[in-house]
């Protein structure tokens, strides 16, 4: 019986030559082949580097490539499988193991199961972006800034200098664990009715709006900051002056006690003015007086599993500058200074990765520096608000956190009457596309009043945002905003709404150019009160 000869492979080292050389042409080829050079537009920005180009190798340029490889060496005493020496792929699978949730594997490798899909890259517990506020799309909440165009600006994330999926994005400043992401807006134009008047003046306007973001890279441990600050004047310019500051920062941090138990931190602060129009203004202003709100919360929270407990304490102090008058003198606005104090017990549990719904309860207590105010009311309230919602973070498609409830305070003058209704807190980011992003807001607060008889102001603000990118440089944004003011122990009740049309030119990652177009309207069933107004703005950011 003759036995079966065995013809080898490869049976000259030139033909294994030829042949890996002309696998690596194939690989290399089909690689190139699929990046596609748009055609040049004469309106994009240019970039810094060119698209890769279709290059063609001779046959003893592909020799060449097969005999230089293009990968890294095996561990010393291994073979391309086997045995590793260095123990460097078990340290690197130990590692990323140890950085994920309990059940965080079996619930990807499940989902890859079902689906047929690769399970989704999940963040670090230890890399949470930082929330975003509702500010763009408000129609003209009360403490907010006159002016502010742009779009929408998305939670930061840590990333590398070599992280090159948004050519335009700030790559940002690394100073020691942290980096950094300064910027300024500067901006002018034209608005009909800057003081919100019924009767309306016209006036140029000017704004140079600096800001800083800052984001800790740590592997435990975080800290987060986002501070943002204006000052807007006019021209000519009105009595009482419309020309005002404007700064709202917010600092978070945590610290991981253990894997399950973590300290939480936070600080903000307020520096702004009431509305020009409100109730709460004095008459005979020749200046609309400032107000600072500062404060700072501390809490435990503890991980059980998927349930997630944590209980803060927080402290907040509001106070008035005195009000200027027109004849010289000045005004105390002592009985508008107030202390907050308050405790909030929250609970949630994860559904699934990225769904975890909550309960939260909050006490507080406000105590003025002055028992009676100069209306002979007692101000000092106390109060609870109690929401439910959820929190989102579905791969990076949608993320943000929304939340419905009540809140009820009652003041220790029983002329007042007692202030209650439904709230309502929301800032999601949907990434609808590509190309699409949509962003909601909705905020409810309620504020103090320095009107007799009024107990005070349950405000609430939505606002949604669209942002299209025509191309990677243009975006287009649509906004729209509504805002109710229901004044407690008064039949007034005030409408806002808004809406804007805005155009970014990204220049390149540090310059963008802005335009926006704004009409503002706000109906009251109180006469004389109701006004319009439309404002035109253009300007540069310039960004780190």
């Amino acid at each position: 019986m003759k036995r079966a000869r065995v013809i080898p492979a490869v049976s000259h080292p030139f033909m294994g030559a030829m042949a890996l050389a002309c696998v690596l042409s194939f690989a290399s080829g089909a690689a190139v082949a699929q990046i596609v050079t748009p055609d040049a537009d004469p309106l994009a920005p240019k970039q810094a580097s060119k698209p890769q180009k279709f290059q063609k190798f001779g046959p003893q340029q592909q020799q060449q490539l097969a005999q230089t490889p293009s990968f890294a060496p095996p561990a010393s005493a291994a073979g391309d499988t086997g045995y590793d020496s260095t123990n460097s792929r078990r340290a690197k699978a130990r590692k990323q193991a140890a950085t994920q949730k309990p059940g965080a594997a079996a619930r990807a490798q499940a989902q890859a199961l079902t689906t047929g899909q690769p399970a989704p890259l999940t963040l670090s517990p230890y890399q949470k972006p930082f929330p975003t506020e509702a500010k763009s799309a408000m129609a003209a909440a009360a403490g907010q800034p006159p002016v502010e165009i742009g779009p929408i600006r998305k939670p930061l994330k840590k990333r590398r200098r070599d992280d090159a999926d948004d050519p335009y994005a700030p790559l940002g400043v690394h100073a020691g664990g942290f980096l950094l992401y300064p910027a300024i807006e500067l901006s002018g134009g034209y608005s009909t009715n800057p003081g919100q008047s019924s009767n309306p003046a016209g006036a140029s306007l000017y704004s140079a709006a600096p800001e800083l973001r800052a984001q800790s890279n740590w592997s435990r441990h975080e800290l987060k900051a986002d501070l943002r600050g204006s000052y807007t004047g006019y021209s000519p310019d009105t009595t009482p002056t419309l020309s005002r500051p404007y700064a709202n920062g917010k600092i978070d941090g945590r610290v991981d006690v253990t894997r399950s138990t973590r300290i939480d931190l936070g600080g903000r602060v307020l520096v702004s003015t009431d509305n020009p129009g409100s109730p709460n203004l004095q008459a005979g202003l020749s200046k609309l007086p400032i107000f600072t709100t500062a404060g700072g919360s501390v809490g435990l929270g503890q991980k059980f599993n998927r349930l997630d407990l944590s209980l803060k304490g927080d402290a907040e102090r509001t106070a008035y500058q005195n009000s200027k008058l027109t004849d010289g003198t000045t005004a105390s606005n002592e009985d508008r200074n107030y202390d907050q104090y308050g405790v909030t017990l929250r609970g949630g549990y994860e559904l699934t990765p990225g769904v975890t719904p909550y309960v939260e309860g909050t006490v507080d207590t406000r105590r003025h520096d002055l028992a009676t105010d100069f209306s002979g009311y007692q101000r000092n309230s106390k109060g609870w608000t109690a929401l439910v919602g959820s929190t989102f973070e579905l791969s990076r498609l949608l993320t943000g956190e929304t939340g419905i409830g009540y809140t009820e305070r009652k003041y220790d003058d029983t002329r007042l009457d007692k202030l209650s209704g439904f709230v309502g807190n929301a800032s999601l980011i949907w990434t609808a596309s590509s190309l699409t992003t949509v962003q909601f807001n909705a905020k409810s607060a309620v504020q103090e009043s320095a009107v007799a008889g009024v107990s005070g102001v349950l405000s609430r603000d939505f606002g949604l945002q669209v942002d299209h990118a025509f191309r990677r440089w243009l975006i287009g944004s649509v906004k729209a905003g509504y805002g109710n003011d229901d004044y407690k122990g008064s039949s007034r009740d005030d409408n806002r709404y808004m809406v804007a049309l805005g155009l970014t030119y990204k220049l390149s990652r540090w310059a963008q150019i802005k335009g926006e177009f704004r009409q503002d309207w706000l109906r009251s069933n109180f006469s004389g009160n109701d006004y319009t107004a439309s404002t035109f703005l253009v300007g540069v950011r310039l960004q780190q």
